[in-house]
């Protein structure tokens, strides 16, 4: 697993809305935003990105570029948009389990019919600017996300504060 301050590896993916998105050619003020969520089939992954869609602008004036991913295929993706009212959230699809292993994301197997093969549990790493990551939150199931008012409010905190990542020790 990554610990804060190591360089986060490439990360490329394509964008729902059209070419590549690059961790490494971001140039967010502040940090990225790296939202890693289970898929369409996932109900809780609706709400929490419908909520990460409207505080979107929120992100942007703390300056801190959000991006939202998953294994969906570009079809799934744009179901999800369409139907969560995510608007202008970036949804990165497609995303490859293995280097999802990689960064200590959590694999599960699809149960149903309507789920993908495998998949990963939500996770959100926020990176500095020069790529190295700040922090990580990873789980194993789709309950105890935090809120995303609560990630601004800490987010506030961090940058007002200029508080160091924790846990690389």
């Amino acid at each position: 697993m990554l610990k804060p301050n190591q360089p986060v590896p490439p990360i490329e993916v394509p964008l729902l809305q059209g070419g590549h998105w690059s961790l490494h050619r971001q140039t967010p003020k502040e940090f990225s935003l790296l939202v890693f969520y289970r898929g369409h089939h996932c109900p809780i992954c609706r709400h929490y990105l419908h909520t990460l869609s409207t505080l979107l602008p929120e992100f942007s004036q703390r300056g801190i570029e959000v991006i939202a991913l998953s294994v969906n295929s570009r079809q799934k993706a744009l179901q999800s948009q369409n139907e969560w009212f995510t608007g202008a959230l970036p949804l990165g699809y497609d995303f490859p389990i293995e280097q999802a292993r990689q960064l200590g994301l959590y694999i599960s197997r699809g149960l149903k019919p309507h789920e993908p093969e495998l998949f990963f549990e939500p996770a959100i790493l926020t990176v500095r600017p020069d790529n190295r990551l700040y922090s990580i939150i990873v789980q194993s199931t789709p309950f105890g996300r935090p809120h995303i008012k609560d990630l601004l409010q800490t987010f506030d905190y961090f940058i007002d504060e200029n508080y160091p990542p924790r846990g690389d020790a």
